[in-house]
């Protein structure tokens, strides 16, 4: 593993076009298809939650975090975590999603989400949800739908349909 002079920051509005650059690389158009994009579509993420990874002048990650609800509970939905494909295998990700789990964490979010490769999540503290405890507004491989608690029993506080945003 080479060592690069990583530095995670919170993201800015000045970081906006070229992390979309990014998602393009990584993701291609299809991500607009997919169900974790419709759920976050419209909805704007959490500026303190949501990371940057630069070498030197370059933008080569990001990770955002942006509001849902399940009924009347409140949590948040993680991705997308991109890193530039030429700069994988680094521990770019591992970085960003430290730096956003322990600011949800330090601001007292109790649940966390995300539609992703359970195994790679798993180091993180997420495990497949228990079927049917939370649907998603479309399809989703069940054995990718993930979740956290950050707060003991925070699970066992949601279920039905989750919705983007605060309301």
């Amino acid at each position: 593993m080479t060592t690069l002079p990583l530095v995670i920051r919170p993201e800015t509005s000045r970081d906006n076009d070229a992390i979309e650059r990014l998602h393009e690389r990584a993701f291609g158009p299809g991500r607009y298809a997919r169900t974790a994009f419709r759920l976050r579509e419209g909805v704007p993420h959490l500026s303190d939650l949501s990371f940057t990874a630069l070498v030197g002048t370059l933008l080569v990650g990001s990770v955002r975090v942006s509001p849902a609800r399940a009924g009347a509970s409140p949590l948040l939905v993680l991705g997308p975590l991109t890193v530039d494909p030429a700069f994988g295998s680094r521990g770019i990700g591992g970085a960003l999603m430290r730096a956003s789990l322990d600011a949800a964490r330090a601001g007292g979010h109790g649940l966390v989400i995300l539609v992703g490769d359970a195994p790679y999540y798993a180091r993180f503290g997420f495990r497949v949800l228990p079927l049917r405890k939370l649907i998603l507004p479309g399809p989703v491989d069940p054995g990718r739908f993930l979740a956290l608690e950050l707060r003991e029993g925070a699970l066992a506080e949601v279920g039905g349909s989750v919705v983007g945003g605060t309301r």
